[in-house]
């Protein structure tokens, strides 16, 4: 009696007839006659592989301990090497990825280990992918899951950690303190060329207020000179006569005994005297 297999469009069917290899079959309905027919099954999807922990030598001769998972898939297109060159493809795989594992970290110093694990899972995938083509496998991607170094070496990161942090944090206080004094210095500069244009402003304001004044009083005294000048134009020879007349007057009543007297008064009264014998 003959089975009938529903073959999914994940899935391939190697099927052998008395042990002779017929092909990859699918996807849909693959007879099988039994005792005629052999069939063996393969899912095309990618699959997730947990590779155990384990322990790793680094370059520079550190213990560390790392598991890590593999995503491969049977290629479609040789996915009857999957049956025909390797027995059990899981098994294959997961030995090849300890023996890659160990020896893509036993090139790379600790320090790096811990800080490029892109660089491991593309070395590692990279590697795994070029062995396992020939069983028509194919690895699509490599991680770490998990990377611990030994307790003693932990410490020491950690106390290593600390003191690159205590560093920066020096650092950052005197960039802040370097700033913060610039910022200061500037401020007072700023305050310092403030108050001298302000005290050059107030000395130009004070010459300026100076030379107003001096030109409003030369202007003052000018215009009181003039105004002495044209009074003095107006005065005739009588009234600077009776001038002198009250001057004599304050001579008289004066205890001195020596008088002396400008030359204009002597005109002044020689014109007196001939005033006088005109109008007898």
């Amino acid at each position: 009696m003959a089975l009938i297999n529903f073959i999914r469009d994940y899935e391939r069917l190697a099927r052998f007839r008395f042990g002779r290899f017929e092909g990859m079959l699918g996807p849909g309905v693959v007879i099988a006659i039994p005792i005629v027919h052999q069939i063996t099954r393969l899912d095309t999807r990618t699959e997730v592989l947990d590779i155990p922990r384990q322990t790793n030598i680094t370059r520079d001769n550190a213990p560390i301990e790392i598991d890590f998972l593999v995503y491969m898939r049977v290629d479609l297109n040789q996915a009857d090497r999957a049956v025909l060159e390797v027995e059990n493809y899981h098994q294959a795989v997961v030995g090849l990825a300890t023996t890659t594992l160990r020896a893509v970290i036993g090139d790379i110093a600790l320090d790096d280990v811990l800080s490029q694990r892109e660089r491991i899972n593309e070395s590692i995938r990279a590697k795994l992918d070029a062995e396992t083509e020939r069983w028509g496998i194919k690895v699509t991607n490599v991680e770490i899951r998990e990377i611990d170094p030994p307790r003693e070496i932990q410490d020491a990161m950690n106390r290593q950690m600390s003191a690159e942090r205590v560093r920066r944090s020096v650092i950052l206080e005197a960039e802040g303190t370097r700033q913060s004094d610039i910022t200061v210095a500037e401020g007072q500069k700023q305050a310092a060329i403030l108050q001298a244009e302000g005290s050059r402003q107030a000395e130009i304001l004070q010459a300026e207020g100076d030379k107003q004044a001096a030109v409003l009083r030369a202007e003052g005294f000018a215009d009181a000179l003039q105004r002495i000048f044209d009074t003095a134009k107006g005065i005739d020879d009588n009234t600077m006569r009776l001038q002198y007349l009250d001057t004599l007057k304050s001579l008289g009543a004066s205890p001195a005994s020596k008088f002396i007297f400008p030359l204009e008064f002597t005109q002044m009264l020689g014109n007196l005297a001939g005033r006088r014998d005109s109008d007898d």
